[in-house]
């Protein structure tokens, strides 16, 4: 893949203001050792997912990492391991995002970033793109400094799929109670252990069930619904599995404090006996929050950057 794209040149780095710390590896989400200097970027990220098997890096299928570092690697010269490119959410297979964040680090800066952000959209294909580059402080960690997350899961609610929704929403041929799904979202706010609404997880690591959801919206676009959750963090495959069960609801084939009740049970069987996973075409990661004070652009560094309009200077349109 080639492109055309004039970007700043490097700076000479400060080897006395820079941080020499640990990161994540990329391959393994280990701590570790970075060599001086480090200059750490913060990516928001939007992508379809329709034809990417989630974010995380994998070698033998195509995946967004996996896309977005071939990308930074080419324009940085930098090979992946040093780059400790790490995203804050691992997206599953079919899963899109409007607000991934991500981190990757430099051995230099920029004076400016508009060029390094065009040079890197184009070299990605039209299905990813870097909405934003910024500089980010030394303790800015895209997974670790989160706050909380909001996904969204778009349901279409009619007899007639929309083919243009096709593969953002999913398809509802029965007709909603949309009052009392509300009144069943509204049992997972608060502080729970949400051990029945997740699927084993593939990778290595024991999460803490007890998850924080802030907030759980059920909103009407016609007949297109979004089930918002904001939560802390969520399990594997928990959004999806909270909004089968509110589907159930809406059809008035279970009574809304069933959730409640699924909840106490921490049983993934008892959700089980009720519906099964959703899709996952319908659902979107849509913002990512962090602590205020790891958003702080660092001293001495770039603005950041939100891509640049094209401008014409001088009409050169004849009317006659």
């Amino acid at each position: 893949m080639c492109f055309s794209a004039a970007f700043a040149l490097p700076s000479i780095p400060n080897l006395e203001s820079n941080w020499s710390g640990k990161d994540e590896d990329p391959n393994k989400g280990q701590p570790v050792q970075l060599s001086l200097p480090a200059y750490k970027w913060r990516l928001v990220i939007a992508y379809d997912g329709t034809r990417f098997s989630g974010w995380q890096y994998q070698q033998t299928i195509p995946t967004v990492q996996c896309i977005l570092e071939e990308a930074l690697t080419t324009t940085t010269k930098i090979n992946r391991k040093e780059l400790c490119l790490v995203g804050a959410s691992r997206t599953d297979a079919g899963v899109h995002a409007w607000g991934q964040v991500a981190h990757f680090i430099t051995p230099f800066t920029y004076e400016t970033l508009e060029g390094v952000h065009k040079a890197v959209n184009g070299l990605l294909p039209s299905d990813i793109r870097v909405r934003e580059i910024s500089p980010a402080v030394p303790e800015f960690h895209a997974r670790f400094s989160v706050t909380s997350k909001i996904y969204c899961y778009q349901v279409y609610n009619s007899a007639i799929m929309d083919p243009f929704l096709r593969h953002y929403a999913y398809h509802s041929a029965y007709k909603l109670d949309v009052a009392v799904m509300r009144e069943a979202a509204a049992h997972f706010v608060g502080k729970h252990d949400f051990s029945a609404f997740a699927n084993t997880s593939r990778n290595d690591r024991v999460p803490n069930p007890a998850k924080t959801i802030f907030r759980f919206d059920v909103v009407e676009k016609g007949p297109l619904l979004r089930l918002e959750v904001e939560g802390s963090g969520f399990l594997y495959r928990q959004v999806r599995n909270m909004v089968a069960l509110l589907l159930q609801v809406g059809r008035q084939a279970v009574p809304p404090d069933i959730v409640a009740w699924i909840l106490e049970s921490h049983d993934r069987k008892e959700l089980a006996k009720y519906t099964l996973l959703l899709p996952p075409h319908g659902l979107s990661l849509e913002t990512i929050k962090y602590k205020e004070e790891h958003l702080i652009l660092p001293t001495d560094s770039p603005a950041s950057s939100f891509g640049r309009h094209h401008t014409i200077s001088k009409c050169k349109v004849l009317f006659v």
